[in-house]
């Protein structure tokens, strides 16, 4: 694996760039490039690897840039059609999905790498024991509290909705925690609270991997959890509301109006923009339930079964393992707690809420990333936002479960 000379391109990040466009023509580059797929977010920080590396290896690399929410689809129907990049950036719940469409092969990284790795990342990205993946970042959610009113981190839900109450009824802030809900749910910001009340969307196989053949969504652990979320609710205490939604719940906090709010480290520039001071830890669980544990996602290089030279696209994924520089530059770009070890060791310094964010992930869930997964969203999310609303919680897990069911691939 060569080692890429990262420093030759180390801050340039302002430049817009591509080793294919803006740089100067090598007569001798090879005559196909090596592309990589990515959405905005993440792109110009590829286009500055992209430069390095295509001098490394004498050969033209383009980054093309597809919007998120068209990425995962438009790389399977090219794969379909024998199209399609050499390498694609994406969160590692694809990995199911995009191994059994064979549209992805393994990297050559096994579980004696995995203590190069923040704990469980390496993981992530393993399927039917091959690991499809490498891991560049990682994201969970966290507790923020504003600590001009909340000086101590709560211990329990119930001890934050009571400090929360306390606040609003004093007048010091318009609700008591801003939680992403809406009208149509979201199952990702709600996963904590439902795990510590006792719920589950997948039991476990023997390897101790999400097994879809024992669906969790309408267990009787997964209704109680719900009968007591819905305390919580629009008929309850009113701390779980559906008009907070992704619109409006960071703001919410970095206005002041929430004393506490359930985020991942995308909130956080919007909050030190604001000058609100905060402090990020664990998001609490129940006084008497189990630990809240707040659903692990993995930001991932996937090498293409269709690569026009899969050797050179797996030496390319490989690098990012050499230069923990490049994982730097990703987090200035899109910042995330970096999934290598060494790279965070060197975030750091520069940033301590992404070690808050690093302690708050502890004890996660890697998010399922067998493709049964894609089913469970929409229907449990909305379920989620009926039960909040008022709905009674058997009659909206049992249907949402049935829509589940339907939506699992044969």
């Amino acid at each position: 694996m060569r080692k890429l000379p990262l420093s030759l391109c180390a801050g340039t990040l302002a430049l817009t760039l591509t080793a294919c466009s803006g740089a100067e023509e090598v007569d001798d580059y090879s005559s196909i490039p090596l592309t990589i797929w990515a959405d905005e977010d993440r792109a110009q920080a590829m286009r500055t690897f992209a430069e390095a590396f295509s001098r490394d290896v004498n050969q033209q690399v383009e980054v093309i840039v597809i919007e998120h929410e068209e990425l995962r689809a438009s790389f399977l129907s090219s794969h379909a059609t024998g199209l399609g990049p050499d390498l694609l950036v994406g969160p590692h719940d694809w990995t199911g999905e995009l191994a059994a469409a064979k549209s992805i092969v393994p990297v050559g990284l096994d579980s004696s790498q995995a203590d190069l790795f923040s704990p469980g990342a390496l993981e992530a990205v393993a399927y039917d024991g091959e690991v499809y993946g490498v891991p560049y970042a990682t994201e969970n959610l966290g507790l923020f509290r504003n600590t001009d009113l909340v000086p101590e981190a709560p211990e329990s839900i119930e001890d934050m909705a009571r400090v929360g109450k306390d606040l609003v009824d004093a007048g010091s802030a318009d609700q008591a925690l801003s939680l992403q809900v809406g009208e149509e749910g979201d199952a990702y910001h709600i996963h904590p609270f439902f795990t510590s009340a006792g719920g589950y969307l997948f039991g476990e196989d023997e390897s101790g991997d999400p097994d879809p053949t024992e669906l969790g969504v309408a267990a009787p652990e997964s209704i109680a959890a719900f009968e007591k979320l819905a305390e919580l609710g629009e008929d309850g205490s009113g701390l779980l509301d559906r008009d907070t939604t992704a619109d409006n719940a960071t703001d919410l906090f970095a206005t002041g109006a929430a004393p506490f709010l359930v985020s991942g480290p995308w909130s956080v520039s919007a909050i030190e923009t604001n000058e609100i001071p905060f402090e990020v830890s664990p998001i609490p669980g129940f006084a008497d339930g189990a630990a809240a544990r707040s659903l692990i996602g993995v930001q991932t290089f996937f090498v293409a079964s269709g690569a026009a030279d899969p050797a050179l696209a797996q030496e390319l994924a490989e690098a990012f393992l050499a230069d923990p520089e490049l994982s730097v530059i990703l987090y200035e770009s899109d910042p995330r707690v970096p999934a290598l070890d060494a790279a965070m060791e060197m975030v750091a310094g520069q940033d301590p809420h992404m070690e808050a964010f690093q302690r708050a992930g502890e004890g996660g869930v890697p998010m399922p990333a067998i493709p049964e997964m894609e089913a469970v969203w929409n229907p449990f999310s909305q379920a989620t936002a009926d039960i909040i609303g008022g709905a009674d919680p058997a009659d909206a897990l049992t249907e949402a479960e049935r829509l589940i069911l339907e939506g699992f691939t044969p």
